[in-house]
């Protein structure tokens, strides 16, 4: 079995500066400090934020 990935580097000042972005990335470091059962469920709740946000920006 490999290696289970970390949590996303610390962005600091240097946001993406789209506040749903912002947030479904936050929620994936914080996945960090949930039980593995907690952190499937934030990891899917932050995809389904970034592919929606994804799906809007290819609209415009």
């Amino acid at each position: 079995m490999g290696a289970r990935p970390g949590p996303p580097p610390d962005l600091g000042d240097d946001e993406t500066r789209h506040p749903a972005v912002d947030a479904a990335v936050r929620a994936i470091a914080n996945a960090s400090t949930l039980a593995p059962a907690d952190q499937i469920a934030q990891y899917e709740a932050a995809y389904e934020t970034l592919r929606e946000t994804l799906a809007t920006i290819d609209q415009t």
